[in-house]
């Protein structure tokens, strides 16, 4: 392995078990195998899938865990093979941590499905540390504006708002948006930039999100129990509700496309047919691919997307993420380790 100058143990913050704190622990430093690189964490973002695995709702972690996938930081060690990146490089790492490259899903270029993908902060250990190890085909290169904290929202938030937005008709003109957290606040930036009118709905009497949104340019803001104003041409829901459902296709128009973005959600209730009739399309989003990421990374800096951010050091990741659960961070959260 090729290195700087580096310390052999690190800090990071353990989960353990479901609904309990993570733990501030004293580790090795890991060490990158083959086409892997080590990254020392300039900062990660505190996404809400940290909550659902933190809080039990997705009850398959690796043991011990160091959980964090929205990952901005400079590559410091070389694993056997390692082409793509070279000490010194900014690099962000994603949630999607590495496909086998065999299985049926990744021959179609669509690896974010593969049969035997794992996921960082996950499957893998990630971010909520000082130094975490990442396989060299899922670190992208961040440019020098986003080569720090503002840059983490992009590695999740801003993949997976993207990889939704690509989903729906690039005609849509009314585009509603239900959770306006740290994806709707990077995404309602690239709609504006294409000429996209966009309806925020968020929690009930949640007026600072409101206004939120109507400063980054929404023609309207109001709670999810309020009709749309306006037929939707498209939405997205990225609050894991499930009533949302059929709320979303209650406002939408004929034809619209009603995209759930989140990895978890609260069971769906049963609706009358008609709210899908007319040729709308209800479908999820999973992961993200490769080329998501690059399309997005660029995008970004031609917009330029501006993130908002909440800072926290990285011992505080439990306040972090308790704030993030009971809806007290506008934007991201974000862990930063100095």
């Amino acid at each position: 392995m090729k290195h700087a100058q580096i310390p052999k143990t690190m800090s990071a913050m353990v989960f353990h078990m479901a609904a309990q704190p993570l733990v501030h622990t004293l580790l090795p430093l890991p060490v990158p195998s083959e086409k892997q690189v080590l990254v020392k964490v300039i900062a990660c973002g505190v996404c809400r899938t940290d909550l659902h695995i933190v809080d039990g709702e997705l009850n398959s972690p690796k043991t011990d865990l160091i959980p964090g996938h929205e990952i901005v930081g400079t590559v410091v060690g070389l694993g056997n093979g390692v082409i793509k990146h070279k000490i010194g490089d900014v690099v962000g790492i994603p949630w999607l941590g590495y496909t086998c490259g065999q299985c049926r899903y990744c021959k179609r270029g669509q690896e974010n499905l593969c049969e035997r993908a794992e996921y960082t902060g996950y499957t893998i250990d990630g971010g909520y540390a000082e130094y975490t190890v990442a396989n060299e085909q899922y670190c992208f290169a961040i440019d020098y504006q986003y080569a720090n904290a503002s840059g983490t929202p992009l590695l999740c938030a801003g993949f997976i708002g993207y990889r939704s937005y690509r989903m729906i008709d690039s005609r849509a003109e009314n585009i509603g948006i239900y959770g306006f957290g740290a994806a709707a606040h990077i995404l309602i930036q690239v709609a504006r930039f294409q000429g996209k009118r966009i309806f925020a709905f968020t929690r009930k009497e949640d007026r600072a999100a409101q206004d939120f949104a109507r400063s980054l340019g929404a023609v309207w803001a109001g709670d999810s129990s309020q009709l749309s104003p306006e037929k939707l041409d498209a939405a997205i829901i990225f609050a894991s509700a499930g009533e949302l459902i059929p709320k979303a296709l209650e406002d939408s128009d004929k034809g619209a496309t009603i995209v759930c973005g989140g990895i978890h959600m609260s069971d769906i209730p049963s609706f009358p047919y008609n709210l899908l009739w007319e040729e709308r399309v209800l479908r999820s989003v999973a992961n993200l691919t490769k080329k998501d990421g690059e399309e997005f990374l660029k995008l970004a800096h031609q917009v330029p997307v501006q993130t908002q951010i909440q800072l926290f050091p990285l011992l505080k990741a439990n306040q972090a993420l308790d704030c993030l659960r009971h809806g007290k961070i506008q934007g991201a959260a974000v862990l930063v380790m100095d």
